[in-house]
């Protein structure tokens, strides 16, 4: 498969690429006499659906925001098609500066920064959508990841109807031009590359939708309480410590009304369903590891006992 990426791509780029190594099924480092570079091959999303993603991206770094721009082929196309086992999908990037932080560093100053950047590319996504009114971009209920109902088993009936109430409460929430619009959707700490000055680039806009600015905000939190506490202190100090940094940065940029901060509880709620219905969108039942299960189980009894990750009365205080 690499080779023939890389023979691919050396037919419709103008760079020397030497070497390709899978990264995921879909996403593969590209070594090359100019540089590094990442290629993202997929059929994951259409093609007039990339596009239109790319456009927003390469948007962003003409705006001099963090996000990684796409490589024009020999074509002037941005997206293109290659042909290996079958026509795919193929956006270059090149590769952002900076490194994924450790666990242990992702601390509030840091994650103040990550609002503050959150704030400004709202701020742009509401200029860009101006200029570019979006034709292929979904809301982000339309999108099938957010099909809980067709993926959570029947059986799990207490967990089916949280799904349902959560779903239904958010769709239903009044939208604005204020709360509501083009967002990355999936910034989670691993979609987030730090150099050493603090500067952030945010990679992997392939989930990209119109969905309440809020959820930007969410996805990091949840990120970083369930994967990048490590101790040394109390977890609910830690969360309200980044939960506050994230807000204090994104309201350096942006506005964000107490009206839609305190439904940022409602809002990880919708992650951490979002999560458990991947896993039974994705996993194989009949061949679950132990540690699928655990974490399964894991998500069950959070989610049938309505444990919340943030306590809204939490949030309130923050403001």
């Amino acid at each position: 498969m690499e080779q023939g990426i890389l023979e691919s791509l050396n037919k419709i780029y103008s760079l020397n690429f030497m070497k390709i190594e899978s990264v995921t099924d879909e996403m593969y480092r590209c070594t090359a006499v100019e540089g590094e570079f990442y290629a993202r091959i997929t059929n994951y999303k259409t093609y007039d659906e990339q596009l239109e993603e790319v456009q927003y991206t390469n948007f962003l770094y003409n705006e001099g925001f963090g996000a990684t721009p796409a490589i024009s082929s020999l074509n002037g196309n941005i997206v293109e098609k290659i042909t290996l086992n079958e026509e795919v999908l193929t956006v270059l990037y090149r590769a952002a500066p900076g490194i994924h932080l450790p666990r242990n560093q992702w601390q509030p100053n840091v994650l103040k920064e990550v609002g503050r950047q959150i704030g400004r590319l709202h701020r742009l996504s509401k200029k860009f959508e101006n200029i570019k009114p979006l034709q292929y971009i979904n809301d982000w209920y339309e999108n099938e990841e957010y099909a809980f109902l067709k993926y959570i088993p029947k059986e799990e009936t207490a967990i089916r109807e949280r799904a349902d109430e959560v779903l239904s409460t958010i769709k239903n929430l009044p939208k604005s031009d204020s709360t509501y619009g083009l967002l990355h959707g999936d910034l989670w700490l691993e979609n987030i590359v730090v150099d050493r000055d603090l500067q952030l680039t945010m990679i992997d806009f392939q989930d990209c939708e119109k969905h309440f600015y809020i959820f930007d905000l969410a996805v990091p939190i949840y990120s970083a309480l369930e994967y990048s506490f490590v101790g040394d202190g109390n977890i609910v100090d830690y969360g309200r410590a980044i939960t506050k940094a994230i807000i204090d940065g994104y309201q350096e940029e942006n506005d964000l009304s107490q009206e839609m901060l305190v439904k940022l509880p409602l809002f990880i709620k919708l992650k951490e369903i979002f999560e458990y219905s991947l896993m039974h969108m994705y996993w194989n039942k009949e061949q679950l590891t132990e540690e699928q299960i655990r974490i399964m189980n894991h998500f069950r009894m959070r989610i049938e006992h309505n444990f919340s990750l943030l306590k809204c009365s939490k949030v309130n205080a923050l403001s």
